[in-house]
């Protein structure tokens, strides 16, 4: 599961068959189950054929060679922005290094201008059993680990087996329909999963990383550690500096460079993260030409800071991508397990005392929207009252959820910019009032006398100036509210505790949402320590919708379960909505080439951009 850095609807009649309470689980395929497959995906659906030679993305002709070090700018699971300290990047423990995915094969790989649709890498075919629980997949014999071992069945199944049961908790908890693998020769692996199994499930388990058996025999597995484990994909570890610099070498004679989902891809030599503190400060490193890309998360920086030389020469490029996916909610997320924010009335007056407008104005000079869906910038947002469809699945929890679930869903109210919006003030005050948090000494109580105190977890610097406002707001209504600053090691051990009052949290899910949900959203993912859902959400009724969700037979019900689903989150105002972006905003210095149109799916760094020795020969004479 990837995070970013901050990153025809059906008749009612066809859902209404089925008991919502107890969703109709299925698994869609539209061809022959058991026949021998190149790829899956969640409804069988594939662009490519058997015989596809390459992605339709790349250039087939992009060169080999150079360096593209960055900030990186998405993670996974233990992985930190801000420091690192471990290679194992697929338990809880440790602060592992960016990046570290690129030096693990897997079963299958993506297709980025397809929703969801893999094809194969360590495995060259699948038959799919005809009731969609028993996945058998064929290996290349040419796979290999770094070491020149064979990357053989028994591999894939003890790292299935080895992350099902110790792996990350998010993992754990993606792979509970996962029942196990095993080796049925060298080269088949079975994959098994539960009657009623996620959409999504199989996908998942066939993008985890294949480790080798043979170096875990004589390791552990659990331990945050820099020893750099024996991999199999198109990078290995180079050199590294713990919390300040690692680099992936690619490995020039890596078995999987030819296939078709390899082509015009993994083309840099040598992948380089860089690390700072500070966002300031990393800037300048950009400008120094300490690293040769960077998105730009900063609008401050964006909208006033690169007028540099090098800027105004063309040494540097700037360049804005549209992004088509899907942004999730981002926000100030409340932590709901603390008695004091169980009330969803001081929720929504913690909403009302953010000024989105004075702050995207003021701070982030206009540069974004606010957001308002668990699924933004997409056609799963739900907009205006249900229709039919959607009535059909939300009936049953009338009486159960608020009643705005059946109206208009929750928007945040729009301010007047002024920073201290006294109508939207005052309707915080009322609904503190109603909550049972009144004024006593000029403190705002809770119904015990206990002062209303709210503590912010963060992390980074940078966004101090978007707290302090909104701390002087909520000090206006009576809360003393403060801000807490941490090393990036303590927050991420604080948030995998749920140690906090509030934190910030970008909740981002694919076009084809399944699964991935519940470590977001259940009840389950509440209680489990390391799982993404800070709010501590535990409602019955969204855990039958992402039930549905994951049992959608087509994207329209799909579509569908996705707008119920997000009227009952936004009614349950479990996060102060902040903002989100339409593009990515891109500078780089001129030494990259990449095709001229990103693929739907996803932005393509590095991954089908190259380095461009004829530009970077030019640079170098321009000093």
């Amino acid at each position: 599961m990837r995070l970013s850095r901050r990153e025809a609807l059906i008749g009612a009649g066809a859902l209404a068959g089925a008991s919502v309470f107890e969703p109709r689980r299925v698994v869609a395929q539209v061809v022959d189950q058991e026949a021998e497959r190149h790829g899956i995906s969640a409804f069988g659906d594939l662009k490519y054929p058997p015989d596809f030679k390459h992605f339709g993305y790349v250039d087939t002709s992009a060169p080999k060679g150079g360096v593209f070090s960055q900030l990186g700018s998405t993670r996974i699971y233990n992985q930190n922005f801000l420091t690192f300290n471990s290679f194992n990047s697929f338990i809880l423990r440790g602060d592992a290094a960016l990046g570290m995915e690129r030096t693990f094969a897997t079963l299958m790989r993506s297709a980025f201008d397809e929703p969801d649709a893999m094809y194969g890498l360590a495995a060259a075919s699948v038959r799919i059993s005809a009731d969609g629980l028993t996945y058998r997949y064929r290996l290349r014999k040419e796979a290999r680990f770094h070491d020149g071992s064979p990357l053989t069945a028994h591999d894939v199944a003890f790292s299935f087996n080895l992350l099902k049961e110790k792996g990350h908790p998010i993992i754990t908890q993606l792979t509970r329909d996962f029942v196990g693998a095993e080796a049925e020769t060298d080269d088949i692996v079975v994959t098994r999963f539960k009657p009623g199994r996620g959409r999504d499930v199989p996908l998942f388990v066939a993008a985890l990383p294949i480790f080798s058996r043979a170096y875990y025999a004589v390791k552990p597995f659990e331990e945050s550690t820099l020893d750099i484990p024996l991999g199999s994909g198109p990078y290995r570890v180079g050199r590294f500096e713990p919390g300040r610099y690692v680099e992936y070498e690619r490995v020039k004679d890596w078995w999987g460079a030819n296939l078709p989902v390899a082509i015009g891809q993994d083309n840099f030599d040598v992948l380089r993260y860089e690390y700072y503190r500070d966002r300031d400060v990393a800037f300048e490193g950009f400008t120094g030409k300490s690293y040769l890309f960077r998105e730009e998360f900063t609008s401050r920086i964006w909208a006033t800071r690169y007028d540099f030389p090098a800027i105004r020469d063309g040494r540097v490029k700037r360049e804005v991508m549209t992004d088509l996916t899907p942004s999730g909610a981002q926000g100030w997320f409340i932590n709901t397990r603390r008695d004091k924010f169980k009330n969803p009335k001081l929720r929504e007056a913690l909403i009302c005392a953010f000024d989105f407008e004075w702050t995207n104005k003021t701070i982030m000079y206009g540069a974004y929207e606010r957001t308002q869906s668990v699924f933004e910038n997409s056609d799963m947002k739900a907009v205006g009252p249900p229709g039919p469809d959607e009535l059909a699945l939300l009936e049953p929890f009338r009486g159960k959820v608020p009643d705005e679930v059946f109206g208009e869903p929750f928007v945040p109210p729009v301010s007047d910019g002024s920073g201290q919006d006294r109508t939207l003030l005052r309707r915080a005050v009322r609904l503190l009032q109603d909550a049972g948090y009144p004024i006593k000494d000029g403190k705002r109580v809770d119904p015990n006398g206990t002062a209303l105190t709210i503590e912010f977890l963060l992390d980074e610097p940078s966004f101090q100036p978007h707290h302090m406002p909104y701390i002087k707001n909520l000090a206006t209504l009576g809360i003393d509210a403060t801000l807490r600053l941490v090393d990036p090691v303590q927050h991420r051990a604080r948030v995998d505790q749920f140690d906090f009052d509030m934190a910030i949290q970008r909740m981002s899910f694919s076009s084809t949402p399944g699964d991935s949900l519940r470590s977001y959203l259940s009840s389950r993912a509440a209680t489990t320590a390391g799982s993404s859902n800070l709010a501590g959400i535990a409602d019955p009724a969204i855990d039958t919708l992402i039930e549905v969700i994951i049992a959608a037979k087509t994207r329209a019900e799909l579509t569908t379960a996705c707008r119920a689903l997000d009227r009952v989150i936004r009614a349950g105002r479990y996060w102060v909505p902040q903002w989100f972006s339409k593009t990515h905003k891109l500078a780089y210095w001129d030494v990259f080439g990449h095709p001229p149109e990103k693929p739907r799916y996803y932005r393509g760094y590095p991954e089908i951009w190259w380095y461009d020795q004829a530009k970077a020969a030019k640079l170098e004479g321009r000093g």
